[in-house]
Order: C-alpha cells, then structure tokens, then sequence
C-alpha cells in the first residue's frame, strides 16, 4: 500500500490509479490534490449522481418531445388571453359551426365561440388542478406510506385496511360524493383528486419503505436514539425519493384524465369557463351533424397533454433505473 505519510503534499502528485490503489478515492481530493474532508465527499457523491442523471436524462429525446409539449401548454395556461386569436367567451351566433378556414383556424362551436381560443385559454384551468391534486396526493400518501412501512404492527395494518376499502370503490364515486357534498370548483377539484391519489401513493411508498427498514444505516439510527419520525423524513424518505418521482409524474398524468373526464360528466370546471373536458362535452353530440372539428382539437389536447406527461414519466424512470 502506497505510504502517504512520505509525500509531504498528502495525496498531490499521485495518480488516480495509485489514489484508488492506497485506498483513496479520487473524488475525494480537494483543492490542490490535498485530501477533502469526509463530509465534503459525502455531500458531493449525491450531487454528482444527481448531475449525471439530469445530464442523462437531457440527452433522452423522448424527455425533450414531452417536455416541448409540456412547456407549451404551461406557456398557454399563463399568458393564453394575450396571445389568443379571439375572446374565448365571445359569441358570434352568425358565424356558429364554422368549419376550420383562415380566420378561424379550429372552426367555431355552436355558439360561434372560437375553438382554437378556447383551447389555449383552457389550458389553464387543467394545469392548475392537476400539479396541485398531484402534489396534495403525493404529500399525503408518502407520509402515509412511511409510516405504514416503518412502524408497522398496528398502524400497518388498520391503514392498510382502510387503504384498501377505498381503493375497492370506483374511483368515479368518491369523485362523485365529494364534488356532490362540496359543490364543484377549482379547490374541490384539487381535494378530491389529491385524495383519491393518496391511497395509491401509499401504497407504492410503502412497498419501498419496506425493503429498507431492516437495513444496517437504520439499525445504526436506532441505536444512536433518533425518534421514528426523524427517521422517517430523514432516513428513509431521501432513499425511496426516486420511487415517489416516478409515482408522482405517473399520477400527474392521471389526474390530467381525472380533470378532465370530470369537467365531461359537469362536475369539473363550469360553463362558459373554456375547459376542454366541458368543451367536449357540449359539442360532442355535434358529431353527428358533420361538426368533428368542435370534439376532435379539445381531445387532440388532452391527449398531447398526457403525452407528454408519460413521455417524461418514461425517460425519468429509465434514467433512476439506469
């Protein structure tokens, strides 16, 4: 083994090769080849993963389709009403059912509203529900799923119970419930859904909790007298961190489903508010008379939409698994 203690500059003029052959790792070298302190290796090791990964994941072109799309509609959700053609609540009874042309590039419903307005301003209804729904259901459920993993016994098992009864009900019906109990708005939107997610969260936060509780670093907690919830949130959480991503770009595109089948059946956003779930909902009927334009752009959006969530669903997963 290479004797360090002869070179008065400490590790300075050894190669890599010969760092790894004493023992030292590389990465672990500070300014000048001097040895880093060993917290200063300890912070650095996650944040060059973390680098690698995002570098990983920018190289991916399913990730920059999806996250073009994405950025898109994110753009139309905040500055829609200033680059829209026309007023999305405007009617022009004299020109209702017009089919695409120059001046109305997605035709006009039967109220002579146009399309194409509606579309980009709707944007923005859909994309303030769902991130928060997401984000209220991820919360949720992985403080849930910790503790059902980690303390287990009693906890474990009556939330798994109730866990369970919830998801044997048709997700629709809770829906239902609550939008009936509530009344219909953008915040009981955000609630139901978030709490509809929350169980199933859960339960994959669980099942990765699971596989780390008898590991050795929380063993070592225990016995040094951190309190369960430390552990939880300070332990555990950072490890089961890339599982609670993936669960939560998949659940986002869902909840894009969610809204929008909702707002379909009137009990998301409300008329004339734009909204493509209620757009189609109202116009759908005139397929029949030859108006497919007024259904097949407000669908075409929302399947872009959950494209592109699922796009960057994939390349993220692939990446934390690679």
């Amino acid at each position: 083994m290479t004797d360090l203690s002869a070179d008065p500059g400490g590790a300075e003029g050894l190669e890599p090769a010969g760092l790894e052959a004493a023992g030292v790792d590389p990465a672990g070298l500070g300014p000048g080849g001097s040895l880093a302190p060993v917290g200063t290796v300890a912070v650095a090791a996650p944040t060059l993963r973390a680098q690698t990964r995002w570098r990983l994941l920018l190289r991916r072109p399913t990730f920059l389709v999806g996250a073009g799309i994405l950025l898109f509609w994110v753009v139309c959700a905040l500055f829609g009403h200033a680059f829209a053609p026309d007023n999305p609540l405007a009617q022009q009874l004299l020109s209702a059912n017009t089919a695409p042309s120059a001046s109305h590039w997605f035709g006009t419903d039967g109220l002579g509203r146009d399309v194409l307005s509606r579309i980009i301003v709707g944007a923005r209804d859909i994309l303030v529900i769902t991130p928060l729904a997401t984000v209220l259901g991820t919360i949720l459920g992985t403080a849930l799923g910790l503790a059902m993993g980690y303390l287990g016994g009693a906890v474990d098992l009556i939330a798994g119970r109730i866990v369970e009864a919830v998801l044997a009900l048709p997700a629709v019906i809770i829906a239902f419930l609550f939008i009936v109990a509530l009344g219909p708005s953008t915040w009981t939107l955000v609630i139901v859904i978030g709490l509809i997610f929350t169980p199933l969260i859960a339960r994959t936060v669980r099942a990765a909790v699971l596989t780390e509780r008898n590991l050795d670093y929380l063993s070592a907690a225990r016995l040094l007298g951190e309190n369960p919830v430390r552990i939880m949130f300070r332990e555990i959480l950072p490890n089961v961190m890339p599982a609670i991503l993936v669960e939560f770009t998949v659940r986002l595109g869902y909840a894009v489903f969610a809204v929008a089948t909702l707002s379909f059946l009137g009990f998301g956003v409300q008329p004339p508010t734009p909204d493509w779930g209620s757009d189609i909902a109202a116009n759908y009927s005139g397929l029949l008379s030859g108006y497919w334009w007024q259904t097949l752009f407000p669908a075409l959006a929302i399947a872009s939409l959950v494209t592109a969530v699922n796009l960057i669903t994939d390349s993220i997963e692939q990446v934390l698994n690679a």
